[in-house]
């Protein structure tokens, strides 16, 4: 299952998931959806998150059980 930090790295930009998905071209529907692991996004909008999170995307979204990013 893919994993993410968007909603860590959204509510620490202070952008609510409608402002993101704005700035990324998607809807706040699929913001909800990608936070909640209901959906995994494209290459070009995992990029897109990424570069407006100001992250890189292999610290933004990782396979569960991968070790790196276990607690």
């Amino acid at each position: 299952m893919l994993r993410n930090r968007v909603k860590e790295l959204r509510a620490r930009h202070g952008f609510t998931q409608s402002d993101l998905g704005k700035l990324v071209d998607v809807t706040r529907q699929t913001i909800a959806f990608i936070e909640k692991g209901e959906f995994s996004p494209s290459i070009t909008l995992a990029l897109k998150l990424a570069k407006t999170l100001e992250t890189k995307v292999d610290d933004l979204f990782w396979l569960e059980g991968d070790g790196t990013h276990e607690k």
